[in-house]
């Protein structure tokens, strides 16, 4: 049995040792919101699988490479020979602006379809995780969400879905006219309080049959909203080298205090926990921890582990 599957997009990602216009050197890795929450749950022990396509390009090797290097099943990654890998690239302008430049449109992500879900679906999981960036790249990818969504729900698995609005995309209206419906078929919804304004708001969603609605509050840490109460957890006072990815970071924790069903609190100090770890580190994914190294970040200033 798999404990998660994840479908969307992932790309090679560059980033700016200094401004793209003054022809600034980068380094190489991959980029996705499902590809960080892959990686974090496979080094909290979980197994995960990566549903989506890449070309039959070097970027798509970059990509398969490193996610199978993490212990994430690739088997149900197509590979497209028409269309090309997505390409991400950061440029971090000051400590706390990094911009965003995306070269997506016509992927092979992009071009994710109904087909690729159901082959990637034919096995036997406990959780199916969604976000709301596959439904903005096309009408393919919206409906491969859909089927992917149907087939959980006849199956009995629970479904996560984290809002992840990304305004490069697409409009706020549009974004809330799309996920809206997607969120309130999930038992998990994971978002900032801006998103989840966006989908509805709280109430709406937990009467819509919403189990669990968790909301990622950045420095303030977060909370999580059961039929049975009200949860929150304060994040970690840390020095943040890089910030993106910190939310799918967090989601892998809490995501992983889920699959080990602990108590709502100790999900989202799980989940604060990895989201610190993400920010420490230069990249989306490359600073999660492992599971052994979660209890770090409580020993304090100037401890050397000999």
């Amino acid at each position: 049995m798999i404990d998660v599957v994840l479908v969307g997009e992932t790309m090679m990602s560059l980033r700016a040792r200094g401004t793209w216009r003054l022809g600034a050197d980068a380094r190489t890795s991959i980029a996705g919101a499902e590809a960080t929450v892959a990686i974090g749950l496979s080094r909290l022990g979980h197994s995960a699988r990566w549903v989506g396509r890449v070309g039959a390009d070097e970027p798509g090797e970059l990509i398969l490479r490193t996610l199978r290097a993490e212990g994430v099943d690739t088997s149900a990654v197509g590979r497209d020979p028409d269309t090309p890998t997505g390409l991400i690239l950061f440029e971090q302008r000051t400590p706390e602006v990094t911009r965003v430049l995306y070269h997506r449109a016509g992927s092979a992500g992009s071009h994710l379809d109904r087909q690729d879900v159901q082959t990637g679906l034919d096995c036997d999981a406990r959780l199916l995780h969604l976000t709301g960036i596959t439904p903005a790249l096309s009408n393919t990818a919206l409906d491969a969400v859909h089927a992917a969504l149907a087939h959980a729900r006849e199956r009995g698995w629970t479904v996560s879905f984290d809002v992840n609005h990304r305004s490069r995309l697409w409009s706020a209206d549009r974004a809330a006219s799309v996920l809206s419906p997607l969120a309130r078929r999930a038992d998990v919804v994971i978002g900032s309080p801006g998103e989840i304004d966006l989908i509805g708001g709280p109430e709406l969603l937990m009467a819509s049959g919403v189990t669990e609605l968790v909301t990622k509050n950045g420095a303030a840490g977060a909370s999580a909203r059961t039929r049975d109460g009200l949860w929150s957890a304060p994040a970690h006072l840390v020095t943040a080298v890089d910030t993106i990815g910190a939310g799918d970071a967090f989601t892998a924790g809490y995501l992983s205090g889920l699959l080990d069903d602990v108590a709502p609190e100790e999900r989202l100090a799980r989940g604060n926990a990895v989201g610190a770890f993400a920010v420490m580190a230069a990249g989306d994914w490359e600073g999660l921890p492992t599971r052994d190294e979660l209890d770090l970040l409580g020993l304090g200033d100037g401890v050397a582990l000999r």
